[in-house]
Parts: C-alpha cells; sequence; structure tokens
C-alpha cells in the first residue's frame, strides 16, 4: 500500500470554514485506490506553514503529496499548473504580512506541478464535477506550500506525484456570503477522492505518461 500525504489550511481570514480542512479530516486514514492517505491540517502562517508541511512529508516519506486550499472566488476544483517563488499577500492567522518576499533564495522562478492536472480537469468534467486548470496559485499559502513542497522533492531528487488543487467554497461559506457559490462539502471530498483514485489509473484515450503534465 502506498501513502499519499493529503493536506489543507485550518480557517482564514473572514473564512470561518475551510472545506480543505473538512476533506482532510474526512479522508485521513482512508485507503483510496492504491494509497493509503495520512491527512494533516497546515496552519495559515508563512513561518510555519511550509516548515510543517515538509516535516510531514520527511516522517511519511510519502509516494504522493495532494495539496488543498480554498479559492473563495472560484465555483469550480482547479488543479493548479504552477507556483512561484514569492509571498506576496494579506495578513496570515498570526497577524503577520509578506510583500515580495522571496520563498527561497535558492531557488528558481517557478515550479510546474507533477500532479497529472489536465488528466484530472478532464476526468472531474467526465464525472460531472465541474473543474478547470488554473495557472495562478496566488501568492498567498496555498503557493507558499506547493512551491515549498516542489523545490524540496527538487533539492532531494524524489520523482513523486506532487502539487496543489483549489478547492471553491462550500455551501457553509456561501450562506453567509452571497458573492460565493457554494457547493456541498460531501461533493468536494468525493470529487478530491476521484482525483486520488485515479492517481495511478491508466485513462483510456491518454497515453501520456504523468510526467508530461509538468508542463502540459
Amino acid at each position: 500500500m502506498k501513502t499519499l500525504l493529503l493536506t489543507g489550511f485550518e480557517p482564514f481570514l473572514e473564512h470561518l470554514f475551510n472545506p480543505a480542512e473538512y476533506i482532510v479530516r474526512q479522508l485521513n486514514r482512508k485507503q483510496i485506490g492504491s494509497y493509503q492517505v495520512a491527512g494533516k491540517v497546515l496552519p495559515v502562517d508563512y513561518r510555519r506553514s511550509a516548515l510543517e508541511l515538509l516535516d510531514h512529508y520527511e516522517a511519511l516519506q510519502p509516494d504522493a503529496v495532494m495539496m488543498l486550499g480554498l479559492a473563495a472566488g472560484r465555483n469550480r476544483i482547479t488543479p493548479e499548473r504552477i507556483a512561484i517563488n514569492i509571498n506576496d499577500g494579506p495578513n496570515d492567522n498570526s497577524g503577520a504580512e509578506m510583500t515580495d518576499v522571496p520563498i527561497a533564495g535558492d531557488g528558481p522562478a517557478a515550479y510546474f506541478s507533477t500532479l497529472p492536472v489536465r488528466k484530472f480537469v478532464n476526468l472531474l468534467n467526465e464525472r460531472g464535477f465541474p473543474a478547470e486548470l488554473s495557472n495562478t496559485a496566488g501568492a498567498y499559502l496555498c503557493n507558499n506550500v506547493m512551491y515549498s513542497m516542489l523545490h524540496h522533492i527538487n533539492k532531494v531528487k524524489h520523482s513523486i506525484h506532487a502539487g496543489f488543487i483549489h478547492v471553491p467554497p462550500s455551501n457553509e461559506l456561501a450562506v453567509n456570503d452571497r458573492r460565493l457559490s457554494g457547493w456541498p462539502k460531501e461533493n468536494l471530498q468525493k470529487g478530491i477522492e476521484i482525483l486520488i483514485e485515479s492517481l495511478d489509473q491508466k485513462i483510456a484515450g491518454d497515453e501520456r505518461t504523468w510526467k508530461s503534465y509538468t508542463t502540459d
């Protein structure tokens, strides 16, 4: 049985519920496809989030890493194509704010996800879960952990599936903010389960290897 490290964030800013945290807690210790899920909730903290993520990675030595976060302004599940080497965003939960701060002084400008992001989007849409590819993870904590994880596995030369997926708001958030389009949190969870289950599956009509998706 392989191990998948699945992470999500605690609530942040004005969002009192984080569906990414919910998904991680629900899927922790579940067997999905060929993976045993190890779910970990990360703090919304510029100084701590990536450090805790990498501690979990080193402790577990997982075969794949899938990081989740809330994109409150989106209405689809959006796998992220790329992470950039910059922190620039609003206050974190400790009150710290970052402006134009590199994540890794020794790192390149960006890393591509090594998850099969195009396959993910196609598969979700085929199953009736609205999804699209995203070309920006922003410059807040979601981008921070995505970049940090990809930088680490590049330095230690591990060739594994690793990347970030944004989920839209759940109904718990939309009910108090008419600007948001909410999903049932159970549907968001099911969408992520589909993606985990598909990681090692060859999808009919898709003859490319997962590595091709790093630049897809």
